[in-house]
């Protein structure tokens, strides 16, 4: 199969979590034997410019490579885009800004649902994220599956705990939904450890010089793993997570974590993983830190929730509605008997 791959987030010289996943599941799609053509962005510099030159690229792409199917990741700009690019069909991927963004930022609606309609099929990224979805754009009822981001099992390996004191990492953006400033406090009720930032954002200025926190700012993607590694807990308490990426690296390392009760965490975090907690009691964090804290490290109920969602495995679930929406094209071209 002749796939045209389209991606806003794809690694170059930043390497988004995201980004990342579209590289191993490219990956993974190519060891199974299937041809992949790029038109990707390497970085979320250029404004909206970037949009217009992965449209060319996307139609150049289409036009040397004539795929059997596009496969982009986000609906609104990409999946619009890719939709245009080719007449091949369209499968494509929620991520999460891209639903939230619907209704929030003007055009954006109808944008995603001339998107949606001309997919063959869409997948989300949690059960979370798809019921946001369809409550928000009808069409995609019925034609939307779930096939989360998964993880590599052999970038992210077990390994025993580290000594010294409590360790509290938390991976991601430093925004309010995020819910950082919230975590800080929660934390300095805790009384004990530390805990460590990885990631920029504008809140950056309210955690840096609280006592026992570190800020690291943005770090290469390639050193998360040796983050989690040093760690004794993995925390992600945002408002509201569509998946829970970080979460899922933790636990393949045989972290603890805590999550949300609001997204995608609680459709893959069993009770003897992590805990999960509402991320507007601050109160409720800092217990739910302490009983993270508490529970086994390395914790192998973690690593065995964090196994079923190999990336490989994921891969092999996008193939499957890649090859329908090939296999449809065909047979409606295919002359009546």
């Amino acid at each position: 199969m002749r796939i045209l791959l389209v991606s806003q987030m794809y690694p170059g010289a930043e390497e988004p979590a995201y980004g990342v996943f579209v590289r191993s599941l490219e990956q993974a799609l190519a060891s199974r034997g299937h041809a992949i053509e790029r038109a990707v962005l390497t970085s979320r510099r250029g404004g909206k410019a970037k949009y217009a030159r992965l449209a060319g690229r996307a139609i150049a792409a289409a036009r040397r490579f004539r795929p059997d199917v596009v496969y982009a990741h986000f609906l609104v700009p990409t999946g619009l885009i890719a939709g245009l690019a080719s007449r091949a069909p369209l499968v494509v991927t929620a991520h999460g800004q891209d639903v939230a963004n619907v209704g929030s930022l003007a055009g954006v609606r109808a944008a995603t649902s001339v998107t949606v309609r001309r997919a063959t099929a869409v997948i989300a990224v949690s059960d979370y994220l798809r019921r946001e979805l369809e409550a928000k754009v009808p069409a995609a009822r019925g034609k939307t599956q779930v096939v989360d981001c998964g993880v590599d099992l052999e970038r992210f390996r077990s390994s025993p705990p580290p000594d010294g004191p409590l360790s509290f990492l938390c991976l991601g953006s430093l925004t309010e939904r995020k819910n950082v400033v919230r975590l800080a406090r929660a934390f300095e009720r805790l009384g004990e450890g530390t805990l460590t930032y990885a990631g920029d954002g504008p809140l950056r200025a309210e955690l840096e010089g609280r006592n026992e926190v570190r800020v690291l700012g943005a770090v290469p993607y390639e050193r998360v793993p040796a983050l989690i590694a040093e760690s004794h807990v993995v925390c992600q308490p945002s408002l509201v997570e569509p998946f829970g990426q970080a979460l899922l690296e933790g636990m393949a390392c045989g972290r603890s974590v805590i999550g949300p009760t609001v997204g995608g965490p609680p459709e893959f975090v069993p009770p003897e993983a992590g805990i999960l907690v509402d991320p507007l009691d601050e109160e409720g964090i800092a217990v739910g830190l302490r009983a993270a804290a508490e529970l086994p490290s390395p914790n192998a109920a973690a690593r065995a929730a964090a196994e079923r969602h190999d990336v490989n495995e994921q891969a092999r679930r996008v193939e499957a509605i890649l090859l329908a929406a090939a296999r449809d094209r065909q047979a409606a071209a295919r002359p009546a008997a």
